[in-house]
């Protein structure tokens, strides 16, 4: 089949060299358009562009999506279907033009975190298992129905970095099954139960300020879930101090934000007990081990 391909960052890359290795042909890539970053305004291209200026695949970058001008030229790639992974929002003017419709890869088990940060969310409830969708895009966002799901473990170590890594793995096998599924014309659109649906807001930097009147586990999940980036915070004698590996601690008898620091811990209370934190970054400094910080701290 012939492909338009939608995404921008690096988990979407994952889909786009898997159909790119397979029969189907992608005949244009829709990625964001260049950002300027930095004191010198260096042009960042998206991850998505990127590969497929590599591949030679055709490459547009709209600003907006409701242009005549690409909706034109959309329409004379002639492509008969849309795949969608980790992009903007399609309008119905987009996501309806090619005969074997449009689909998203979402990176939780739907209907469970819908929204724009489903993996971090998932990490910061306390989730167990996590998973992919690949669902049929309809008006309201996230609730089409759904192709598949993967699913697989949250484990104790995982962070934001790593549970998104596997399911950019995990997700690019369910793009090319759902690819040929839709190419068979033989499979059943499954709809999704709305009264199960929890909320992925986009992660704001209110939340990520550690609440340390929130349960040792709950504190712990939070840091999980925005590790590497952005990353839980909090002050410590007048600093930010960036928080990517923790430990849940037995109570040692600390009030909420009260700190213990000997020569290799930093440990601080919780609603419930404590936490002790293992990686950290104090603002305009590099990223440490915990000893590694002390040492520097207590001098």
């Amino acid at each position: 089949m012939k492909i338009v391909f939608f995404g921008t960052p690096d988990f979407a890359v994952y889909s786009l060299e898997e159909i790119f290795n397979s029969k189907h042909e992608i005949v244009a890539v829709v990625t964001t358009p260049d950002t300027e970053k930095g004191r010198g305004l260096k042009v960042s291209y998206p991850a998505v562009k990127r590969f497929a200026h590599e591949k030679g695949i055709k490459v547009i970058q709209p600003e907006k999506l409701k242009d005549e001008g690409f909706l034109n030229e959309l329409k004379s790639l002639n492509a008969d279907l849309f795949v969608v992974v980790a992009f903007r929002i399609l309008p119905e003017e987009v996501y309806s033009l090619p005969p074997k419709g449009s689909f998203n890869l979402h990176g939780s088990i739907l209907p469970k975190y819908r929204g724009a940060a489903p993996i971090q969310w998932a990490l910061i409830s306390g989730e167990k298992e996590s998973g992919v969708t690949t669902f049929k895009i309809e008006k309201k966002v996230d609730t089409g129905n759904v192709y598949l799901r993967k699913s697989i473990p949250i484990e104790e170590n995982d962070d934001f970095g790593s549970l998104h890594d596997k399911l950019a793995v995990l997700g690019r096998e369910a793009v090319i099954e759902t690819i040929s599924i839709i190419e068979s014309d033989d499979f059943v659109l499954q709809p999704q139960d709305n009264s199960l649906a929890t909320p992925a807001p986009k992660i704001t930097k209110e939340m990520c300020a550690i609440d340390w009147n929130k349960t040792s586990e709950e504190v712990h999940n939070l840091i999980r879930g925005l590790s590497p980036f952005p990353a839980a915070y909090f002050n410590l004698k007048g600093k930010t101090i960036k928080v990517f590996k923790s430990a849940v601690n037995e109570d040692i008898g600390l009030k909420p934000g009260e700190e213990y620091i000997s020569r290799s811990e930093l440990i601080i209370g919780c609603k419930d007990g404590a936490l002790k934190i293992l990686e950290l970054q104090q603002e305009g400094k590099k990223r440490l081990k915990v000893e590694e910080f002390l040492r520097g701290y207590r001098n």
